[in-house]
């Protein structure tokens, strides 16, 4: 199983195991991992599962699609590394993500 670290704002990591096909939102839920609330469930309505993808994963996690482009309006303090978790699908190929949650969602 792809492992997948999970990094505060403070610097605080947590790495969780995660199943190919889901999403690093899901991931995260499933682990309680703070910082990623899903308020929507992973529709793609809200911007609260927010993160920065480390640069050195920002090829193999895809680009934006339009729906969470408009969502990421919505977040606070948007970077170019800047990614919905839900809209992030778990492969193998993505084994050691490192993603960091936005000190405005803790």
């Amino acid at each position: 199983m792809p492992k997948i670290t999970y990094i505060d704002h403070e610097g605080n990591e947590r790495t969780v195991e995660a199943k190919n096909g889901e999403s690093v939102m899901e991931a995260a839920i499933k682990n309680s991992i703070p910082g990623i609330d899903a308020d929507c469930g992973g529709a793609c309505a809200c911007a609260t599962c927010h993160v920065y993808v480390d640069t050195a994963f920002m090829d193999k996690v895809g680009e934006q699609q339009e729906m969470e482009k408009s969502m990421l309006d919505f977040a606070e303090n948007v970077q170019e590394n800047s990614r919905l978790s839900c809209q992030i699908t778990v492969s193998d190929e993505l084994d050691g993500l490192r993603v960091t949650t936005p000190e405005s969602q803790h």
